[in-house]
């Protein structure tokens, strides 16, 4: 099971802003950064007239702080990236990459996707449908540097030289592309690392508006899962599958901080998120979390014949879960796409929570 899960989940959103985002934040450097236009003054002497406005205009070449490692498996660390121009051959080796560069008005930049193990945001679909698709599975390097690209971006546990891997940010480096690895996508990330991401991006691409208004977007969804649920109280859940005929696996998501962070808004903790190895199912019966979140991918187990074979089985009638019919399925895509889509799949959980 731990060979599913590491194949499909790394191993496996109160205001509108006001100002633009700067041209670099604390990760975030422009190596030669834009003169502040000076606020008009009128003869004014009011501070905020003779603030300077801050640039919303990336002047190239910019630097960013990304990441690299030393092959599958291996920590992240940081590497900066430089880019002379904004990227025009994107490759996104998932669907939830290629859909943020969607919500940014990048659909054009775009000359590859791969990955397409979810349902989608039907919200772009069309716009989705623009993007080649050089594999509706896995990329390999060879397909990816097919594309031409300058820049891969996405998940990081697929830069990797695999059969299923773009190839390893050295690797693409050398060749010349460039590399994005999306923050929510290693260990240790947040909510607030898809924030970083979205501006870090609305920078490369000199889209820093559209990037802003986005943030303050999805900020304000934060906001309203966190307050629509309050009131629930706190729950402890489970990530499980079907191991085969209808037998439970069980697995940590110990390195998933991003995703636990945002059920973190639901009440939700995870009852393994400190875990290391494999998980049997005497200790998930002895643990006995309220939910359990069953993951749902293109390809895998019909859902249904798992739920009706995990609420059957005679060794897991003393858990909470079961009693309670508290299994849901989540769509891979939007919990381990690394991007806004996980808001889909929270405010859908949510309401199947509040109607229990």
């Amino acid at each position: 099971m731990r060979h599913v899960f590491k194949r499909y989940a790394p191993l496996m959103v109160v205001l509108l802003m006001a100002v633009m985002i700067a041209a670099c934040s604390s990760n975030t450097k422009n190596e030669n950064a834009a003169a502040s236009t000076a606020a008009p003054t009128n003869n004014s002497n009011t501070a905020a007239e003779e603030t300077a406005a801050p640039s919303t205009k990336t002047v190239y070449p910019l630097t960013i702080e990304n990441f690299t490692n030393s092959g599958e498996g291996t920590e992240w660390k940081a590497k900066s990236q430089t880019f002379d121009k904004a990227p025009e051959k994107v490759v996104a080796n998932t669907q939830g990459a290629a859909e943020l560069l969607i919500k940014l008005g990048l659909t054009d930049k775009m000359v590859g996707v791969a990955a397409l193990y979810g349902a989608g945001d039907p919200a772009v679909q069309e716009e989705f449908k623009k993007i080649p698709v050089i594999s509706k599975e896995y990329a390999s390097k060879e397909l990816v540097v097919g594309a031409s690209p300058d820049l891969v971006m996405g998940r990081s546990d697929l830069y990797a030289d695999a059969d299923w891997g773009v190839g390893t940010v050295e690797g693409l480096n050398e060749l010349g592309i460039k590399t994005f690895v999306q923050n929510t996508s290693v260990k240790g990330a947040t909510l607030d690392s898809l924030y970083k991401d979205i501006e870090q991006l609305g920078q490369i691409f000199d889209v820093q508006e559209n990037a802003a208004a986005y943030i303050g977007e999805l900020k304000q969804r934060a906001q309203t899962l966190k307050d629509n649920t309050a009131a629930s109280g706190e729950k402890t859940f489970a990530y499980v599958s079907d191991g085969g005929n209808g037998a439970i696996a069980i697995y940590s998501g110990n390195v998933d901080t991003f995703a636990g962070d945002v059920l973190g808004l639901l009440g939700l903790k995870n009852s393994f998120g400190t875990v290391t190895g494999d998980i049997s199912k005497e200790q998930l019966i002895a643990t006995n979390p309220d939910v359990l979140l069953l993951s749902v991918y293109t390809g895998g187990v019909n859902p249904e014949e798992t739920l009706k074979a995990f609420y059957a089985d005679p060794s897991l009638q003393s858990l909470n879960a079961i009693k309670n019919k508290t299994i849901y399925p989540v769509d891979f895509n939007q919990f381990w796409g690394y991007s806004y889509s996980i808001f889909d799949g929270a405010e859908k959980l949510a309401s199947e929570l509040l109607a229990k």
